[in-house]
């Protein structure tokens, strides 16, 4: 497939993207606003000649965060043009920066469809200075009017799984050409570069520079809510865990670990955080269709002795919750979705826990794993003994935990190479 044809069924597959659009709008009513902006038509006005950059949804906009304030330090000049395909990464943006010293200096919208002249319209009108892809979220189209009209793209923090190579590989009369494209690389390993060079990137364009997700750091401020919060829950006493990021079918063998937990230990709370928001009500109801005893942080009320589980229902507040907790379990893995951040909470020196789907985070997983500060579990009867484990012998958790902290720490420094290879594009 060429680039013509992708074109071609892009325009044909249109009222199915809108019927989708549609049915996301039903689920998670944020998807029915600012849909303009996906056809590349706005009312703002914007201040053209700077960076952009494009993260897809919640998790890319995170990691991008280091990054954009590091950008925005070494260039003060330039404004800063932030997309995302997502209503839940908007909202991350819009808090993460568009207020305090960022207010003013980042511009925000929806990427539009990845077509030529929706492409064209929306870069012509921000005039980049250079273009900026968090980790593999490639659009064929915007990609070529990059180049049509002189705009250097930098892939950062690329990753780029065997399953996913397979798939570009299919596809190489529209992969190749948009690989070759691409000013500059900055790929997690060498695997991944060696795959991209493979389908068809420039040797040159591609380095490893390692994952800028290594070079995490926890805010003072969240430790200090932590611990305020500990004291006002008075968990300091308690067993507390935390499962986050989980999915449709892995909240039911999370709940099924914390019942056997509690058998043990009576007095364990979970902290449970779905990934998406649009499930939030759901599994509150789920955990107290189960007989647990449930409290949701939107109802703005303390845990109390009684609390058996916490939900998690608000944006942004991930951190706090692991800061809260004695083991971090990471969901999307007991079922196939690839898994999520496991260095946020080794990062806090946390046992992490994992199921064994982390197809997007291998290496990631394999250094944890070797370090021994990552232990993966098959089943809900295996996440339940780990806990228990964990809970029974505290010192040796924290060890386990101090593991996965070494590995954030040894493995840092990414950011800067990557940093480098933006401002010469920028240059």
């Amino acid at each position: 497939m060429n680039r013509s044809l992708y074109t071609l069924i892009y325009c044909l597959l249109l009222p199915l993207i809108g019927l989708r659009l549609a049915w996301r709008a039903w689920r998670a009513p944020a998807y029915a606003k600012r849909v303009a902006e996906r056809f590349a038509l706005y009312q703002q006005a914007f201040k053209p000649g700077g960076i952009w950059i494009h993260a897809v949804s919640v998790g890319e906009s995170i990691a991008a965060a280091p990054m954009l304030r590091e950008l925005a330090k070494r260039h003060p000049d330039l404004p800063i043009t932030v997309t995302c395909m997502t209503p839940t990464g908007s909202e991350r943006i819009q808090a993460m920066f568009m207020q305090g010293e960022l207010a003013g200096r980042v511009q925000h919208v929806y990427l539009p469809y990845d077509l030529p002249w929706l492409a064209r319209r929306f870069i012509r009108r921000i005039a980049p200075r250079v273009a900026i892809i968090m980790e593999t979220e490639l659009w064929p189209n915007h990609i070529a009017v990059c180049a049509e009209l002189g705009v250097p793209v930098v892939l950062a923090n690329a990753r780029l799984s065997e399953r996913s190579a397979r798939g570009y590989a299919r596809l190489a009369g529209l992969t190749a050409p948009m690989l070759a494209s691409l000013s500059a690389i900055a790929v997690q390993t060498q695997t991944e570069a060696e795959r991209f060079r493979a389908l068809g990137a420039r040797a040159e364009a591609v380095q490893v520079t390692g994952s800028i997700k290594f070079d995490i750091s926890v805010a003072e401020s969240v430790l200090n809510a932590a611990q305020a919060l500990a004291e006002a829950w008075q968990l300091t006493e308690r067993p507390v865990w935390i499962a986050a990021s989980t999915h449709a079918g892995e909240d039911e063998q999370v709940l099924a670990a914390h019942q056997q937990l509690l058998t043990q230990f009576p007095k364990a709370l979970l902290l449970l955080v779905p990934r998406h928001p649009e499930r939030f009500s759901a599994v509150a109801q789920l955990c107290r269709s189960a007989g647990l005893i449930t409290r949701c942080r939107s109802e703005n009320v303390p845990v109390t002795a009684d609390t058996q589980v916490f939900v998690g229902d608000s944006m942004g507040e991930l951190m706090l919750f692991f800061a809260l907790a004695q083991q971090a379990f990471v969901g999307g893995s007991l079922v196939e979705r690839g898994g999520h951040n496991l260095l946020e909470p080794a990062a806090l020196a946390l046992p992490v826990l994992s199921g064994p789907h982390v197809f997007n985070f291998l290496e990631i997983a394999a250094l944890l794993s070797s370090a021994h500060g990552l232990t993966t579990v098959q089943n809900a009867d295996g996440l339940a003994a780990a806990l228990i484990a964990g809970f029974a012998e505290p010192a040796k958790a924290q060890a386990q935990g101090q593991c996965a902290l070494a590995v954030v720490k040894a493995n840092q420094g990414a950011l800067q190479r990557l940093l480098a290879i933006i401002d010469q594009q920028i240059a």
